[in-house]
């Protein structure tokens, strides 16, 4: 995507490290974020499982692109939409936000909710004990 004037102020207008959309909006950015740039119709076509009607995904574009999470490029008569929000600077911050709101910013306590349910496979202990490891073989 090259960037025109109107990409340009969305970036410069949205420059900020946080931003929130709402379940919805994240629905329609793994969208983009699984190929971009797309049309609003090749949108809609993505998710038609959602049983949601086409106004209502157009809305929840219109509604990212005034967050500028997404850009809007002309292309004809149409529009294409490319993220400029990051999925991985969106997973940083809802997991981040997680992390805060239930466990007060701790890892520790997270981890030992889902081993106490019973939510952690042998295959996720082998990878923690992994990391721990690495983190003490830092120097």
């Amino acid at each position: 995507m090259t960037t025109n004037l109107f990409t340009h102020v969305i970036i410069k207008n949205h420059g900020c490290n946080r931003m929130s959309i709402s379940d919805a909006e994240a629905v329609v950015m793994q969208v983009l974020w699984d190929g971009a740039p797309r049309t609003a119709e090749e949108v809609v076509a993505a998710l038609a499982q959602t049983d949601w009607a086409e106004p209502t995904i157009k809305t929840l574009l219109n509604r990212l692109l005034n967050k500028g999470a997404i850009a809007a490029q002309k292309d004809g008569r149409k529009y294409l939409y490319t993220p400029l929000l990051q999925r991985e600077q969106w997973v940083q911050q809802q997991s981040e936000g997680l992390l805060q709101r239930l466990f007060g910013g701790r890892v520790a306590p997270l981890v030992a909710h889902f081993s106490e349910r019973g939510k952690l496979s042998a295959a996720d202990i082998a990878e923690l004990k992994k990391l721990i490891k690495e983190l003490d073989d830092e120097p």
